[in-house]
């Protein structure tokens, strides 16, 4: 393995609108929006960006298909841009473009912005959202819910866990989420639930209820990088956040065929997981996780990953969800700000956020929702469907 990222980028300033409908703002204004909190964060100008990358996943009408939109709102001084998208981890892929500019030397200091104005479109994962337009991750009557139900069956099925213990396991994951989002003021949904209500909600694609789903929401994240010798020079000598890690894995069929993959677990998760802590030098992650970030889309999401990311043994997550490892005020807190499913999935937005809420933390800066001393965090995308998916994963730290 090549000697990876860690430590030759730091985050000087990071950015997050709220999540939510807003119908009174454009793109353009989610942009800027991000951006601004961004620079006063990183106290720089904008003139001293030098290179960005621009994560959008559908093409907004608003918008520009490359980073022209990008440039334009910000009114950056013509410095390279590029447009990325990579399904849900295309906020990821953005930071990624960011911070191996930087650490390569091509660039001093890069911009990586996310934004989605989905409530604009009408999308909402089930069929027909795409008319016909959108590219061949979508299969004729596939659904997102319908897949990660599949999944659900399939890791009972495995572990010979009944439906009724996971879907108690289940309403917890979506109970704590609520129970998060409640302190976070740019959370979409900011409402308890009991998990009685949880338990008992319409059913979506069995076993997966409302409340087991996420939805999707308008919103921008954004962060700037630059390496520690520059930030040194330019005075930041503070508490610095540092990129530990950037993994990728992208499916390549092997799910799809007859073969080892039993629809159980995602496999792209394992595998970014196990280079992402190589690179990271994390050789306990349960010991040297302080808080985790991870792709709820829907509540079984969160509970099979916590396995794939070695948090939990194989057939034991659903256990220790209901044991409250990953409550907040668990062993290894997980989703703090509400995750996807209550602070929100702008699409190219959503893995920037997960990093500003682990750089939130790791400053102390997080507020109502701050956890006691936290020093490292992960965040986990996973984008597409468990057999055939994009996942992300990024490793930051203490300085």
């Amino acid at each position: 393995m090549a000697s990876g990222i860690r430590d030759k980028v730091v985050i000087i300033g990071m950015g997050c609108t709220p999540f939510g409908e807003h119908w009174d703002k454009g793109a353009d204004d989610l942009i800027v929006d991000a951006f601004e909190e961004a620079v006063a964060d990183a106290n720089i100008d904008r003139d001293q960006i030098d290179a960005a990358w621009f994560g959008l996943s559908h093409d907004e009408q608003s918008l520009s298909k490359s980073a022209i939109s990008l440039v334009q709102a910000l009114r950056l001084p013509n410095i390279p841009a590029t447009r990325v998208e990579n399904l849900c981890a295309t906020g990821s892929e953005a930071l990624r473009g960011a911070i191996y500019a930087v650490a390569a030397g091509g660039s001093d200091i890069a911009l990586a912005l996310g934004v989605e104005k989905l409530k604009d479109t009408g999308y909402g994962g089930l069929p027909e959202r795409t008319k016909g337009t959108f590219d061949d991750m979508w299969y004729p009557n596939v659904t997102a819910p319908g897949s990660f139900a599949q999944l659900a069956i399939a890791y009972a099925e495995k572990h010979g866990i009944s439906m009724d213990q996971l879907k108690e396991a289940m309403a917890h994951v979506s109970w704590k989420s609520h129970e998060n989002g409640v302190r976070n003021p740019k959370a979409h949904l900011r409402k308890t639930l009991s998990k009685e209500s949880i338990v008992r909600a319409p059913m979506i694609s069995y076993p997966l209820g409302l409340f087991d789903c996420c939805g999707v929401s308008d919103g921008s994240a954004c962060a700037i990088v630059t390496t520690p010798e520059n930030a040194e020079r330019m005075g930041l000598t503070g508490n610095l956040v540092s990129v530990k890690a950037s993994q990728i894995a992208v499916s390549n069929g092997s799910e799809m065929s007859f073969g080892e993959w039993d629809g159980s677990y995602t496999q792209t998760t394992r595998i970014a997981a196990q280079r992402a802590y190589a690179e990271a030098g994390i050789a306990n992650p349960r010991g040297e996780l302080d808080l985790i970030e991870v792709h709820d889309c829907f509540s079984i999401t969160e509970l099979v990953v916590m396995e794939d990311l070695g948090l939990s043994d194989e057939g034991r997550a659903w256990r220790d969800i209901l044991d409250g490892r990953y409550d907040r005020d668990g062993d290894i807190p997980c989703n703090v700000d509400g995750g996807l499913k209550c602070f929100g999935h702008p699409i190219g937005a959503s893995g920037l956020r997960m990093v500003y809420e682990l750089y939130q933390q790791i400053q102390g800066r997080a507020g109502e929702r701050q956890l006691a001393n936290p020093k490292q965090g992960l965040s986990h995308n996973l984008g597409g469907f468990p057999n055939r998916n994009v996942c992300s994963i990024t490793v930051v730290g203490q300085y």
